[in-house]
């Protein structure tokens, strides 16, 4: 969905890449987020970290893409831009996730979409929010 958006010409940022965290699903670069936050103003920041809710005052809308954990576990398995999510051991780690820390990004997001639907109508959504 990013790769949508940024072809619609749309500033995205994946915290997972270009050393947004320490690689090991660790926190934000919490300097250089404020940097990004404080220049950019229609930025699409994508990732989860454990002090994202250190900046939900500078974003105007926390979205939550939600999908069934086999759908998860399917997509990470198919992919092959980032090796997380093929041992047992990670597919568990997201089976617990989805349990013990999908609740709380429900609770503190603005928005949930299904991420089931289509690329496009999933962009166009998000979209939407920057009107």
């Amino acid at each position: 969905m990013l790769a949508e958006l940024a072809a619609r010409g749309h500033r995205v940022v994946d915290t997972d890449y270009d050393g947004w965290t320490d690689g090991n699903g660790g926190p934000w670069d919490e300097e250089r987020m404020s940097r990004l936050l404080g220049s950019e103003h229609d930025v699409i920041v994508s990732g989860t970290s454990e002090n994202q809710g250190r900046f939900y005052d500078r974003f105007t809308h926390v979205v939550l893409l939600s999908a069934p954990v086999d759908v998860l576990l399917e997509r990470v398995r198919q992919r092959v831009n980032n090796p997380y999510g093929h041992s047992p051991a990670q597919q568990d780690e997201i089976r617990d996730n989805a349990i013990a820390i999908e609740p709380l990004l429900r609770a503190s997001a603005t928005l949930e979409l299904d991420a089931q639907l289509p690329v496009p109508d999933l962009a166009d959504a998000i979209e939407s929010l920057l009107e």
